[in-house]
């Protein structure tokens, strides 16, 4: 299950089969939106559907097979909803009949492997009621309050969406500063943004967008050129930017073009900090000069697009890293979430796209399995202002108390 464009928090649904997870959803939501039946199972693979939390703002309520299916098909549902994890922001763990096993078991340690936040509600309190030492033993077991509730009568329903609210992490719908901690009021940023032929027509791509919308939103002055103009620029208006930012894959033109004491770094880096784990990104570039004969390297875009004849991940990284290191590498791509061709730890590196299209939340957990197998993990204009020898200059900004004389 994809999030895609959604931004906004991802709350699942999760419970064995016929716990009422689905009308759960819809007692919720005030709505049907849920297939409700007797029929243990009906749930098949993760729904999901928008919804207003009044004083909060909009989430999206997935709702998912039963973790205790059977057969083939049964188990081949139970992985789907458990791929769900890597996209939710929060968790909804619904238990009755005062039953906690080993399915409830192997949810929560999902939940904690994933370190997704979990609320527990006790489902079904007007069918099955609720034993007082079972709700104390689970609680004691769990460090967590169980919330009982009846989707049928909507017993303590304004208390349940309270405590929904309270366990949404701040970091699923508020999300850092771009470029707001690296400039004050007034200050000048200069944007350098090629239009090439992997630029959309008649618009700016999504993170140029963005980077634009931060800057103002923190009061400073945004200044957008393409490269062939910023010489004349400098030289006419004397002005100095505070910063400048560029497309990564004019790297190395935009270091010769922007004098040295003016702060330069890319789009790619940028969104590498804002959404990505920057620190196993600054741990892992350096790796690009240890690479073998044979090793294998894996992109990783997130979204689809047009690819051109001189894509930037299918090509043009892939050049560039074997002309800078002079080995014979083989290179994989694989676009959105889609799984990856084979595991993890067949690779020397993995070379993460900006991200722009999908969330925090979602990229730490699509580079998760590189960093636990102890795979080098890296970014795209990390990668690129590496291989063309201004690595240093594109981190300086970010990094201008850590000591740079080991790169």
């Amino acid at each position: 299950m994809k999030k895609g464009r959604e931004l906004t928090p991802h709350i699942g649904i999760y419970g064995r089969r016929n716990y009422g997870k689905s009308s759960f959803i819809n007692c919720i939501t005030d709505q049907d939106i849920a297939i409700v039946s007797d029929v243990a199972g009906t749930t098949t693979d993760p729904v999901k559907k928008s919804y207003e939390i009044t004083g909060f703002g909009p989430v999206v309520l997935i709702d998912t097979a039963g973790i205790d299916d059977e057969g083939e098909i049964g188990q081949k549902r139970i992985k789907k909803t458990l791929e769900t994890l890597s996209v939710i922001d929060l968790a909804i763990l619904i238990i009755t009949q005062n039953t906690f096993d080993h399915y409830e078991q192997l949810l929560v340690k999902e939940f904690e492997r994933w370190d997704v936040p979990y609320i527990v509600v006790y489902n079904k309190i007007d069918v099955f009621s609720p034993k007082k030492e079972f709700i104390e033993e689970t609680e004691q077991l769990l460090q967590k309050k169980i919330h009982l509730f009846s989707a049928i009568s909507k017993v303590n329903k304004e208390e349940l969406i309270q405590a929904i609210k309270q366990a949404i992490p701040e970091s699923a719908y508020r999300t850092p500063a771009l470029v707001g901690d690296l400039i004050k009021a007034g200050d000048i940023v200069m944007l350098i943004t090629p239009i090439d032929v992997e630029a959309p027509e008649g618009r700016l791509i999504l993170p140029q967008v963005q980077v634009i919308r931060d800057i103002l939103d923190h009061d400073g002055v945004c200044i957008v050129l393409k490269e062939r103009e910023v010489d004349a620029f400098l030289r006419q208006t004397n002005i100095k930017p505070s910063l400048a930012i560029t497309d990564s894959q004019i790297f190395l033109k935009a270091h010769a073009m922007i004098p040295d004491d003016i702060p330069l770094t890319g789009f790619s880096v940028l969104f590498a900090r804002y959404k990505g784990p920057f620190d196993e990104y600054l741990k892992g570039t350096p790796k690009i000069s240890e690479l073998k004969h044979g090793d294998r390297i894996l992109l990783l875009e997130s979204c689809s697009h047009h690819v051109s004849c001189d894509d930037i991940g299918r090509v043009k990284i892939p050049r560039w890293i074997s002309q800078f290191t002079g080995k014979q590498l083989t290179f994989d791509v694989v676009a959105g979430l889609s799984s990856l061709p084979r595991p993890i730890t067949d690779y020397a590196l993995v070379i993460q796209c900006g991200a722009c299209m999908i969330t925090r939340k979602q990229l730490i957990n699509r580079l998760k399995p590189a960093i636990d197998a102890g795979v080098p993990i890296t970014n795209y204009g990390m990668t690129i202002a590496y291989v063309q020898g201004v690595y240093k200059r594109a981190i300086q900004p970010f990094v201008k108390n850590v000591d740079l004389d080991y790169l």
